[in-house]
This record gives C-alpha cells, structure tokens and sequence, in this order.
C-alpha cells in the first residue's frame, strides 16, 4: 500500500512538473498566450510543495521520483503528443519503475 501511495504521489509529482514546462513550452515555441505562464509557476510551485511531502531523505525521493518521472513523461508523449512509445521506451518505463520501486522499498531494508 506504502508504494502505491507513494507512487501516486510521485506520478503527480511529475505531473505537476510536466505541464509547468510544457506551458512555456506552448507560449515560446508555438506562439500561445503569455498568460500560460501564470497556471505554468503555479504548476511549479505545486510540483515543488508535492516533493515536500515525501517522508524520506531529499536524495533518496529525487532518486526515486527520477524513474516515476520518465514514466510519467512517457505517458505524455503517448497521450499528448500522440507519439506512440516504442517497445524500447516500454522497456526503459518498466526498467526505470524497478529501480524507483528499489529505492523506495530499500529504506524498509
């Protein structure tokens, strides 16, 4: 239950994170409104405050937000982008949640 919880939290985590980026993204190189800057700093903000409320050491929650992310932006490129991931990046998406999953479950150790 603890990993799920855990990985709820990282994956909205990146989430927030994401689309902080991805809205200056939009204004800079496609030419949308400045106004997306707005709802992208609160996005950052919010990705920043979802990385506090990991209980563990900075590094060990960075390490592991590190694998939910590329799994995250994987997602984004399938259903944002409609770049339909490869078998490699599925492999490196089920690579990356082990090593997340590792680290995350080593602290029990």
């Amino acid at each position: 239950m603890e990993l799920l919880r855990a990985g709820g939290l990282f994956a909205l985590t990146a989430l927030a994170e994401i689309l902080g980026c991805y809205l200056p993204y939009l204004w800079m190189r496609q030419g949308r409104s400045a106004w997306l800057l707005l709802p992208a700093a609160a996005s950052l903000i919010a990705f920043v405050w979802l990385l506090t409320l990991h209980p563990d050491a900075s590094g060990r929650v960075y390490a592991a937000y590190g694998g939910i992310y590329v799994s995250v932006a994987i997602l984004w490129l399938w259903q944002v982008d409609r770049v339909t991931p490869s078998m490699a990046d599925l492999a490196g998406v089920a690579l990356m949640l082990a090593g997340a999953a590792v680290i995350v479950l080593s602290r029990r150790a």
